[in-house]
């Protein structure tokens, strides 16, 4: 399975000057034109897609709705693959989004709730393990295909997290951009390969080369964890 992960474009809440805290906004007007050169950029490429998830948050959902117009291709929604603090322990989106993260990093405390001031809020591991399942389905779900998806930072950074098995703490910073792609491998027989144990093939991340004469981005540095919330 070939999986292309690509972060939405920009939002209001990645705005440097966004004072309204963690809330489900839509894409800037830069942001739909990332959003359509992402598009552009997968129907030159691809030649065959067999399906397109996204994220229900709208920023991702906006972005989504413009790559599967170019695709030609159904968007089929996932709350699974939506930003880290914005579902509940059992994975359910919130009915209300909690405002705020905590104040400090979820990598810091990888078992604390991202957002202690609501009852039921997931940590970092547990915003692993509905990435983790969303990544297992597509396996199951899309062995031999080619699958994009749309979503967000911090869906990213575990994304690595899931392929190179990292444990709670995890050592490196990954930067991903607005509308960059992340294109994935999953080794459907290791055994037929002949190449080694590898589950997983990186082939490239955060590729933006479809951005570069749109205007630069004034967005907040996406460090992907509370406090920061611009993914």
């Amino acid at each position: 399975m070939h999986l292309y992960v690509i972060r939405h474009g920009q939002s209001l809440v990645n705005l440097a000057d966004w004072e309204h805290g963690n809330s489900d906004e839509g894409l800037t007007e830069l942001g739909r034109r990332q959003a359509r050169a992402v598009a552009g950029r997968m129907a030159d490429e691809l030649d065959a897609v067999h399906a397109v998830y996204s994220s229900t948050m709208k920023r991702a959902s906006e972005t989504a709705t413009q790559v599967g117009a170019a695709l030609r291709m159904p968007v089929s929604y996932d709350d699974r693959i939506r930003e880290i603090g914005n579902n509940q322990l059992d994975h359910a989106p919130w009915p209300d989004l909690p405002t705020h993260y905590g104040d400090f990093l979820a990598t810091s405390r990888p078992f604390a709730s991202v957002t202690p001031a609501m009852d039921r809020g997931e940590s970092l591991m547990h915003f692993r393990v509905r990435v983790g399942s969303f990544l297992e389905d597509l396996l199951a779900r899309h062995a031999g295909e080619t699958v994009v998806a749309v979503a967000h930072g911090g869906v990213i950074d575990v994304v690595f997290d899931h392929m190179f098995n990292v444990g709670p703490w995890r050592p490196c910073q990954i930067w991903t951009d607005n509308a960059a792609v992340t294109h994935v491998e999953a080794i459907d027989d290791v055994r037929a390969t002949g190449d080694g144990p590898e589950r997983w093939r990186l082939h490239r991340h955060n590729c933006g080369a479809h951005l570069e004469r749109l205007p630069a981005a004034s967005a907040v540095p996406a460090e992907g964890e509370p406090p920061v919330t611009d993914r």
